[in-house]
């Protein structure tokens, strides 16, 4: 019989903790033959839009963020195509809710060939200190294209969150790289 991992806590909160209980209620970590945005193939997916675009996910989500983010020097928050879309928004909910708004952005894979011709859509001003939002990390490599085109406008990232770290070298890659990252959940091999 094959053997699976196990979804973990990255932090330790009664918030975290239920992430953790809606991920396995919505289906959100899968069995099977997958390939992953990396490329890589895995006996394990974790869905993390099923988590993110769950009402009570989203919110719990969204507040676990915020939360870790309370007194950093973060100024604004971005996320990742298209995994934080829905982290980013609810972010940005929560802050509002909680009186203390945090603009929030989006960075696109690529630069749209229309319109305005943006990587980068939503609020985000020239030298801020951000946050970068991924839902699930692997490699790292989005998170890195988002961290280039954000230091490309003019901007600093203070601090990196994921929703799920894989454990598969993303995390470790941008601690080396120098960047403070957290993951609410983490997967244990």
């Amino acid at each position: 019989m094959e053997e699976y991992p196990t979804l973990e806590l990255g932090l330790d909160t009664e918030g975290v903790r239920r992430i953790r209980e809606i991920a396995h209620e919505v289906g959100a970590f899968l069995t099977g033959e997958f390939t992953l945005t990396s490329g890589k193939t895995s006996n394990y997916y974790i869905d993390g839009k099923r988590i993110t675009l769950s009402p009570e996910g989203a919110y719990l989500v969204g507040k676990a963020i915020f939360d870790e983010l309370r007194g950093s020097e973060v100024e604004t928050v971005g996320g990742v195509a298209t995994g934080a879309y829905p982290i980013v928004t609810a972010v940005g909910l929560i802050s509002h809710l909680e009186d203390k708004p945090v603009p929030v952005f989006i960075v696109r894979e690529v630069v749209k060939d229309h319109g305005t011709k943006r990587q980068i859509e939503g609020h985000l001003k020239e030298g801020a200190k951000v946050a970068i939002l991924e839902d699930v990390l692997t490699t790292g490599g989005s998170v890195m294209k988002a961290i280039e085109a954000v230091a490309a406008v003019g901007c600093r990232v203070v601090k990196v969150i994921a929703l799920v770290d894989r454990d598969e070298g993303g995390g470790e890659r941008l601690r080396k790289a120098g960047y403070n990252f957290t993951a609410l959940l983490r997967v244990a091999h």
